[in-house]
């Protein structure tokens, strides 16, 4: 019915407005909390003063290239994904879409790889929280790889959907930082184990987000997304 078709384009629409905004929000939090690393790092580093090492940036200080070769490509590839996954720029603009994709898919790499040579052996949560970073960072990796060779062999069915899968996992850094600020504002857990909780709920709740849109879209043109004939 025609009453049935007009609520459901509607209700898609809606979700398709509140998914765009819920991204928009997390990229700003990863570029705030990226800013606000650099802004601690960068005088102490410069300095050369070695903080306490129990202190959160003993470890950003410790080994900053390891940490920034994983901040820096990742920030890059969280601007430029959505520009990616956006279907009616990538559709008016395909050779644009295609530069941008062999920027952004290198860098993701990058960001991922050394979210592991930083993430699992200088956690600041201990070992939940290093398996967590080995668990998910391997997921983003092998998203990306998937997503490469898909493309290279001209699936773009299967690119589109491995490519969702890694933005998924890479705009849990945002949704870690909510996390973390929930159970520092809500309970009285110890800051080391926030942070442990915090990884595996933010990187475990995207990658299922993740799953449910990939679950609810479906391909265009597909018989559910069409609906009964």
């Amino acid at each position: 019915m025609k009453t049935d078709a007009a609520a459901q384009g509607a209700f898609e629409r809606t979700a398709m407005a509140a998914a765009w905004v819920g991204i928009a929000v997390l990229i700003v939090v990863v570029l705030v909390f990226a800013s606000l690393r650099a802004a601690t790092d960068l005088p102490l580093l410069l300095g050369a003063e070695h903080p306490d090492p129990d202190a959160f940036e003993a470890r950003y200080v410790a080994a900053p290239w390891l940490a920034y070769l994983h901040i820096v490509p990742g920030v890059l590839y969280l601007l430029g994904a959505p520009l990616q996954l956006w279907r009616g720029f990538r559709q008016r603009h395909i050779r644009v879409h295609r530069l941008v994709g062999r920027i952004i898919l290198p860098a993701g790499i990058v960001s991922g790889m050394f979210a592991l040579a930083f993430g699992v052996p200088f956690s600041f949560g201990g070992t939940f929280q290093s398996l967590a970073t080995a668990v998910f960072g391997s997921w983003f990796l092998v998203s990306l790889l998937v997503a490469f060779a898909a493309i290279r062999s001209g699936n773009v069915r299967v690119h589109r959907r491995w490519m969702i899968r890694a933005f998924a996992v890479g705009l849990g850094v945002g949704t870690i930082r909510l996390w973390i600020g929930l159970f520092v504002a809500l309970t009285d857990i110890t800051i080391v184990d926030t942070f442990a909780l915090g990884f595996w709920l933010g990187l475990g709740t995207n990658v299922l987000f993740g799953e449910l849109w990939l679950w609810w879209r479906g391909d265009p043109g597909s018989p559910r997304r069409q609906g009964p004939s």
